[in-house]
């Protein structure tokens, strides 16, 4: 018996834990959702392309010290799957009420049976882009 294909949703989740260990500082949970195994790369916004997971964690510590005082958003992400084993996640990164300001990549592999980052990449948007308007539930 094969193991079940992780579904997209599960990127998703991986993705927002990366959102959420921004948001609130979690330096452990940031560090715990890197690969560990895989070749690691990021490029944070106006800074050089990190390779190498020591020195993206030590650039995450230095960010994630001071928690940044509103949660930074991620709008409209969208998961590519280039197999059973990678995904990207393309979103729009924004900070509290304002429009998104930064377009941002994810992506992600399977290492030890979850998902795990690869490589972030975030840089400044042209101009801000406003969040989607909220659709209506019904009930």
């Amino acid at each position: 018996m094969t193991p079940a294909t992780p579904s997209d949703s599960d990127v998703l989740i991986a993705n927002a834990r990366f959102y959420d260990a921004f948001t609130e500082g979690d330096f452990d949970e940031m560090a715990d959702l890197w690969a560990e195994h895989a070749p690691v790369s990021c490029i944070h916004p106006l800074s050089p392309a990190l390779s190498g997971r020591k020195a993206i964690l030590e650039t995450w510590k230095e960010i994630l010290r001071s928690p940044p005082p509103v949660a930074l958003r991620c709008e409209r992400p969208t998961v590519h799957r280039l197999s059973t084993e990678v995904a990207i996640v393309t979103c729009y990164e924004g900070e509290g009420t304002h429009p998104a300001h930064l377009a941002a990549t994810n992506v992600f592999a399977i290492e030890g049976g979850r998902w795990r980052m690869v490589h972030h990449h975030a840089g400044p948007l042209s101009r801000p882009i406003r969040p989607a308007p909220e659709r209506p539930t019904l009930n």
